[in-house]
C-alpha cells in the first residue's frame, strides 16, 4: 500500500486518532476487559453461540453502511486472498469469541484474566512460525515486567495466593481461544490490502456466517435466550463496544505498529479489568494495584517502543 493510500484510509477511519497506536490499543483493551465482565455475566442466560453470532451479526448491521462502498471497491483484492480472508474471519471473530464465551460459563474471572497475560506469548510463537519474527530483547523483558505487573494485581501481591488457583474445562478452553487470537493476530499482517472497514465488514459477516451450524445445533441442544432487557442489553454492548469499535482500533494498531508490539496491550486488559471492580463494584484500590500498575505500564512502553534500527 502506498503512503498515499495509508494516509487516506487514517484520514477515513478517524484522521489523528488513526494514526495514535498506543491510544487505539488502550481502547481496545478497555473495551476488551468489559466484555469479560459482560460476557462472564451473560453465562448461564446468553448460550455462548448464541451470544458470538448475534454479536457480530449485530455489528455487521452496524458497520455495513461505512464499509459497503469500500467492500465494493476492494472486492478484487479480498478475492485474490480469500483463503486468507475467511481465515481470518474464522479464528479472530468466530472460534476466538465463542471459545471465550464458552470457557466463561466454567471458570472464574481470576482464571480468564491470569491466562489472558499468556496472549503475547502466542502472539511470539505465531510471529515466529509465520513470519519468522522473533522478540527484541526489549520486547522479550518488556513482555516479563508487565505480566509481573499483572501477576502483582490479580495475586494481591501475595505470590503463595497461585497455590489455591485450581484450573479446570473452562480454563484449557480459554488458552485454546487465546491461541486462535494469537494466530489472528499476526495472520492479519498478511490480509489484503484493503480499506480497515472493507476488512472488518468482510470478516465480522463472514465469521458470523460461519457459526450458523453451531448455531442451528445449539438452538437444538440447549435452552433458547430469553428477549429480556439485561439480555438485550447485553447484545447492545458486546456488538459496539469489544466488536466494532475494539476491533477497528485493534486491527488499525497491529497494522501501524505490527503484532509483536502491539501484543503486550494484552496486559492492559486485566489492568482495565480491575479498575472496573474498583468503580462498579466497589473494591478499593491498595498499594499492590498502584505497583502492578506501574509494572505493566512500564512494560508495554518497553515492548512496544519502536527498534533503534527501525527509527
Amino acid at each position: 500500500m502506498s503512503a498515499s493510500d495509508r494516509s487516506s484510509e487514517a484520514t477515513a477511519a478517524g484522521g489523528w486518532l488513526a494514526n495514535q497506536p498506543y491510544l487505539l490499543l488502550s481502547i481496545t483493551a478497555l473495551c476488551w476487559a468489559g466484555n469479560a465482565i459482560v460476557g462472564r455475566l451473560a453465562a448461564g442466560h446468553i448460550p455462548p453461540v448464541t451470544l458470538s453470532f448475534l454479536r457480530w451479526s449485530i455489528a455487521f448491521l452496524i458497520i455495513l453502511p461505512f464499509a459497503w462502498k469500500h467492500l465494493k471497491r476492494d472486492w478484487g483484492a479480498i478475492r485474490a486472498r480469500l483463503g486468507t480472508m475467511i481465515v481470518l474471519s474464522v479464528t479472530g471473530i468466530g472460534a476466538f469469541n465463542t471459545l471465550q464465551y464458552w470457557a466463561l460459563e466454567h471458570t472464574q474471572a481470576l482464571n480468564t484474566l491470569l491466562l489472558q497475560s499468556a496472549g503475547p506469548l502466542f502472539v511470539a510463537m505465531w510471529s515466529l512460525i509465520l513470519l519468522g519474527v522473533r522478540l527484541t530483547p526489549a520486547q522479550a523483558s518488556g513482555i516479563a515486567l508487565s505480566l509481573t505487573g499483572v501477576l502483582v494485581i490479580l495475586l494481591h501481591g501475595d505470590l503463595t495466593t497461585l497455590r489455591n488457583i485450581e484450573f479446570n474445562r473452562g480454563d484449557l478452553i480459554f488458552t485454546v481461544a487465546l491461541a486462535i487470537f494469537g494466530l489472528y493476530s499476526v495472520l492479519s499482517l498478511k490480509r489484503s490490502k484493503i480499506h480497515g472497514l472493507s476488512f472488518v465488514g468482510f470478516t465480522f459477516g463472514c465469521g458470523a456466517a460461519c457459526l450458523i451450524p453451531l448455531l442451528i445445533w445449539e438452538l437444538l441442544s440447549r435452552p433458547v435466550m430469553q428477549l429480556d432487557a439485561m439480555n438485550l442489553l447485553t447484545l447492545f454492548y458486546v456488538a459496539v463496544f469489544p466488536s466494532t469499535l475494539a476491533y477497528l482500533c485493534f486491527n488499525r494498531g497491529v497494522q501501524l505498529i505490527g503484532a509483536n508490539r502491539a501484543a503486550p496491550f494484552f496486559h492492559v486488559v486485566p489492568v482495565f479489568g480491575s479498575v472496573m471492580a474498583i468503580v462498579f463494584l466497589g473494591e478499593r484500590p491498595q498499594l499492590f494495584h498502584i505497583i502492578g500498575f506501574a509494572l505493566v505500564l512500564t512494560g508495554v512502553f518497553v515492548a512496544s517502543r519502536k527498534p533503534p534500527s527501525m527509527r
